[in-house]
């Protein structure tokens, strides 16, 4: 009788310390109520967060959020590189995906969120542009080489 009892209290405990260690994003919701997607990046010398930034400019050609893009200075308590679609984790370092995000990530919880989309997909998405942008993309990602 005293084992279910041991093991509730123990499941309660960790309930509440899980509670207790959520992540709180500030300004997860714009004044009209709407989710933000939130990245949020380390800071320099030496530390660039470049992929998810571009994956907040794939995001905003389809979809109609307010996106912020946030130094690790100005998120105290916050991960970095982190992203967040209002206050629902996406990827976090030391956490989920370890704080890389790709453009599907990020869709599908739009998708499941039913976040608003533009009736036509922005320039991003037209041929000539795209494969200028992957060609931006592979520089960066060497590094310049």
């Amino acid at each position: 009788m005293l084992k279910p009892l041991v093991l509730s209290a123990a499941l309660f405990c960790s309930a509440a310390t899980f509670a207790a260690s959520a992540l709180s994003v500030p300004g997860a919701l714009d004044a009209a109520g709407n989710k933000v997607l939130t990245i949020i990046n380390k800071e320099p010398p030496g530390q660039r967060c470049n992929n998810n930034t571009q994956v907040a400019v794939e995001v905003a050609n389809v979809y109609r959020v307010p996106i912020r893009i946030v130094p690790a200075s100005l998120a105290a308590g916050l991960p970095a590189p982190a992203v967040f679609y209002g206050d629902k984790l996406i990827a976090a370092d030391g956490k989920d995906h370890n704080g890389m995000s790709s453009y599907q990530m990020v869709a599908d919880v739009m998708e499941f969120e039913n976040a608003p989309k533009f009736a036509k997909t922005g320039l991003i998405y037209q041929e000539k542009v795209r494969k200028d942008y992957d060609a931006l993309k592979a520089v960066i990602k060497s590094g310049g080489k």
